[in-house]
């Protein structure tokens, strides 16, 4: 019974908190379809070209390590 109460005492302040967010967006954006900020994607599109270029990165780094590696083990007796 008390696992239930808790549950139910999750849900409840889970549902409380996304109803506060959700009314605050409405009071600081009250027409959502009249956006003002035109580049509004722009930082996550930045965000997601670094991650790329990262991984890029990385994963030329890995081939190189990988790359020494075998041949240095090759020359092992």
């Amino acid at each position: 019974m008390h696992y239930l109460a808790a549950t139910l005492h999750i849900l409840g302040a889970t549902l409380t908190d996304r109803a506060a967010t959700l009314e605050a967006r409405r009071a600081h954006n009250p027409k959502p379809s009249e956006d003002l900020v035109p580049d509004r994607g722009a930082v996550t599109m930045e965000m997601v070209i670094w991650a790329v270029a990262i991984i890029g990165i990385v994963g030329i780094v890995v081939a190189a390590i990988t790359n020494y590696v075998t041949s240095k083990a090759g020359s092992i007796r």
